[in-house]
Order: C-alpha cells, then structure tokens, then sequence
C-alpha cells in the first residue's frame, strides 16, 4: 500500500474538503502544515507527496527514500527541484488549468474596483456621506468605463485568454505579450508597446528566470503615465519596491496584488498601506468550486501514474 503524505493541508481547505478523498489510493497522512525541520521527518516513509507550496529539494529530501511521485497542487512547480527529481525517478505532476475562471473572474474584479470604486462608495455611504449630502448623486471618487480602454496581458495561457474575453465583453481592447505567438488573433506586441499603451496591466506568466522581476523600475518608468497595474501570478515577477514608488509618484494610478515575493506577508512589505495599492493574500484561486476542481485532477494525476501512464508530468524522471 502507497504512503501518501500531505504536508501543507491547511493551505487547501478549511474544513470544507476532506482528505479522505485520496484513501482509495493509499494510506493517508495529513498535517496542517509543515516546517521544514518537521518535514524531512514526516516524509522519510513517504512513497507519495501531495503538496502545495512546501519546498522539495534535496535538502529536505534527504530521508524520503521512498519517494516515487509528487503530486502538486498547483499549476505553478517552482518549488520542486525538478533536476533532483529527475536524477531520483520521482514523477512530478501539477494541476494545469483548473483555476482559470476563478483567477480571471479575480483579476476583473480587481479591474473593476478601480473603475468604479464600489468598496469607496460603500465607506462613504456607511460613514454617513450620503446622509449628509446635498445632493442625490455625490461624486466623491472618480469612476470610468472599461469601454474603448486598452488592456494589456502580460501571458497568454488559460487564465490569460479567459481575461482577454472578459474584457473584450466590456468593449477594451486587448494587448498581448507573450513568449508564444497567440493563434486566436490577439493582437501581440513588443512588451514596450505593452507597457507604453495599456491602460491596464495584467500579469498572467509563469515564475522562471525570463520572468523574474520583469517588472522593475525601468518597466513602471515606460509605463502608460496612469496606468493600472495588476499581479495575480507570481509575487516574484515584480519588483515590489519598484511598484510601490511607480504608484506613490504617481507614474501608476494605483494598482492591485494578490500575490507578493514572501507569501504569508512579510514585515516590511514596501507594498503595505501605500495609498492606491489593493492587496489581497493569494486567494485569487480559492472559491469552493476551483479546488474541488483541483481536488479531482490531483486524484486523476495519481489514478494515472499508478496506472503506469502519467498526465501532466512537468519533469523527466529517470528510469
């Protein structure tokens, strides 16, 4: 019978999915979380992980002799030293594609909080502004439509496509810098024109070395003056200090993160109460719906290896 550990459970479910789902492939371990002292100890008889962002590499590896598979849940694998993997004949599988429509539904809501302020309105009226104003229709925050603005997508996956349909719904027109030339007919262009047109930037890429801080003080400098900016990626594409100057000096009208370099929020975060700046704390894939979903292609993936024909294998394990 395989052992199949769970390290990080806490960081799929509140109650609300049970690991009881992977019991008929294996005897089951969760733990809430997972410190790396502990996590070497808790694998060390571990046939299978199942995780989400622990880090696995040889280090923390060391006594999992056993291992054969990792199963992520994630799309993203940075956390998996896959060369190590490769050299160790574990197969590693990540769940592609199952958040699309929770991150792109995200991502606009993001877009639309800026466009028409509803969370500033709410405080007004609740703090009695409405109350006291003489007129019907009081403009306290400035609002404006998403029709005939330029929308800018830094990516062009699943999620990336998903919000270029949305937007395009709202009459925007749509950007696109990506590595692979789109075959739908979107409108692809150098990531200058990106930054010097969009009205709106959103980063929808993979975290890899071409991608890393991508977003730096010089990109915010070529930025459309008034631009909003928008990560629901990887924290680590942008440079946050950089992001937060860009908004403070007013290069950027604001911007809105759900995604930061050091995830619980760090002391210090440069992003922290800069006014303009929404942050929310990488909950952009998170509804009920999107990791049942992900629950069932994590079991598919671990069906299938089992089965000897792996799917969604991100790695080339010897052997």
């Amino acid at each position: 019978m395989l052992t199949i550990v769970l390290p990080d459970w806490q960081t799929i479910t509140n109650g609300d999915i049970s690991s009881d789902i992977f019991t008929p492939y294996g005897r089951v371990v969760p733990y809430t979380l997972s410190n790396p002292t502990e996590f070497i100890d808790r694998v060390a008889e571990a046939d299978v992980i199942l995780c989400n962002k622990t880090i696995l590499d040889e280090k923390s590896l060391v006594k999992a002799t056993h291992l054969r598979y990792v199963g992520l849940f994630a799309t993203g694998y940075n956390n998996v030293d896959l060369t190590y993997a490769d050299a160790h004949g574990i197969t590693v599988c990540n769940a592609g594609s199952y958040s699309t429509d929770a991150v792109a539904q995200h991502t606009f809501a993001l877009i639309l909080e800026h466009a028409s302020r509803v969370g500033e309105y709410d405080a007004f009226v609740q703090a009695g502004g409405w109350l006291r104003s003489p007129t019907f229709s009081p403009f306290v925050c400035p609002t404006m439509e998403l029709a005939g603005k330029t929308l800018g997508l830094f990516g062009y996956g699943h999620i990336g496509r998903k919000v270029a349909e949305i937007a395009k719904a709202f009459g925007m027109r749509v950007l696109v810098h990506t590595r692979t030339a789109p075959n739908d007919g979107a409108e692809a262009v150098s990531f200058e024109r990106l930054l010097a047109e969009s009205d709106f930037i959103s980063v929808h890429a993979p975290l890899n070395e071409g991608t890393r801080l991508k977003f730096d003080a010089a990109a915010f400098a070529a930025c459309k003056t008034g631009a909003y900016f928008v990560n629901t990626a990887r924290g680590p594409i942008v440079d946050e200090q950089a992001l937060a100057d860009a908004v403070r000096s007013g290069k950027l009208s604001g911007a809105a993160v759900d995604v930061l370099h050091t995830e619980p929020m760090a002391e210090g975060c440069p992003l922290l109460g800069v006014k303009g700046i929404t942050l929310t704390p990488h909950v952009a894939w998170a509804p009920f719906e999107t990791r049942s979903r992900l629950m069932g292609i994590v079991c598919d993936n671990l069906q299938n290896w089992i089965n000897g024909c792996p799917t969604n294998v991100v790695n080339h394990p010897r052997g």
